[in-house]
């Protein structure tokens, strides 16, 4: 499987999965997720899945800052709806990560492992997603603006023409490795594209 090379630059999150732990799923519930683990599950590597990565990957270093990030034990509220935009490939990017999800999660055994009813949306908050932990409270506000970074003129007339389906052979991949040189080039920037404020 080919994939474009910066894909490894980009660090991997590890987390400690107790329900994973419990039941001898990955020794001591340790868990790993790379950039590369997230665009299989999301199809593809785009500017929506990269920040909503590096957003999760700065939120849970902010959160943990001298332990490992407890899978399930997060909550995330987003300030938009659901299906406004693309707050739903977000929010299936951190639930991969993290576990936690709205309605559909893990219903838990006996009392623990609980994943639904851990992820909200229309939520009152003044971030556009915000991270807690569900054992001391801890938040972490996150911002993510991609438009930081500019897109090649050249994307917009070669995406067109893909449209229009006139795009030659050469077009189509010079527009995805255009494409994907955007994406890179926010990975880059995240220091700058990605906001973090804890609270």
């Amino acid at each position: 499987m080919k994939y474009p090379s910066f894909f490894d630059l980009i660090p991997s999150i590890r987390l400690q999965d107790p329900l994973s732990n419990f039941l001898g799923t990955f020794e001591e519930g340790l868990v790993e997720f790379t950039y590369l683990d997230v665009v299989k599950s999301a199809g593809h590597s785009c500017p929506t899945v990269v920040g909503a990565y590096l957003a999760t990957y700065k939120a849970l270093e902010a959160l943990y800052p001298d332990s490992l990030p407890q899978r399930g034990q997060i909550d995330v509220s987003f300030k938009s709806e659901a299906l406004e935009g693309v707050t739903g490939v977000i929010a299936n990017v951190i639930t991969q990560i993290t576990g936690v999800t709205e309605q559909f999660g893990f219903k838990g055994i006996n009392g623990q492992f609980i994943r639904y009813n851990l992820m909200h949306f229309n939520a009152d908050i003044s971030s556009e997603i915000l991270f807690k932990r569900l054992d001391t409270g801890k938040s972490v506000a996150i911002n993510y603006n991609a438009n930081i970074v500019s897109t090649n003129p050249q994307q917009k007339e070669l995406m067109g023409k893909i449209m229009q389906g006139i795009a030659l052979p050469k077009e189509r991949k010079e527009f995805g490795k255009l494409w994907q040189e955007r994406v890179e080039r926010i990975f880059l920037a995240r220091e700058e594209v990605i906001e973090v404020k804890c609270i």
